[in-house]
């Protein structure tokens, strides 16, 4: 699978916080996958998942949904994204430490994450709109190193 970082350079550079932060949602991904691969017990992922959306998820939803989906206007994708948005949030929201819905969440959130960077980003290309952009974007720091139950490791 290719990384957003790889896929940035034909994106704005003024969007490169936000496709840093796709990286790592990425990175979380195929943490997700090996843990289930390894069979890692189901509770320990769904913990860091919860862990994962309250710090670093969440906040960068409310930032694409607050300043960036606004600049594209109301339009087809935009309803798409925000749908993805909500999908993603229910299956975080369960609670439940089923692989079925982790399975689930995982392909969401890569599948969504593709669909910003290939599609929906690509049609941001006024300058002014770019710079405000990047001006409110406060980069999400993250580090999954942070999680002290490392499963993936």
């Amino acid at each position: 699978m290719s990384t957003s970082v790889k896929s940035s350079a034909k994106n704005p550079s003024e969007l490169k916080p936000v496709l840093e932060e796709h990286h790592h949602a990425l990175q979380v991904c195929s943490r997700i996958r090996e843990g289930l691969e390894n069979d890692v017990e189901l509770e320990r992922i769904r913990a860091y998942m919860n862990w994962f959306q309250k710090n670093y998820l969440e906040p960068h939803f409310e930032i694409e949904e607050k300043y960036i989906f606004p600049k594209l206007g109301y339009n087809v994708r935009v309803k798409k994204a925000l749908a993805n948005h909500r999908r993603i949030r229910k299956l975080l929201s369960c609670g439940c430490a089923d692989e079925k819905v982790l399975n689930l969440l995982e392909e969401e959130l890569s599948a969504h994450i593709r669909f910003e960077e290939r599609i929906l980003f690509k049609e941001i290309n006024n300058k002014k709109e770019l710079a405000e952009i990047e001006k409110q974007h406060h980069t999400i720091s993250f580090s999954g190193e942070d999680w002290e139950d490392q499963f993936w490791a």
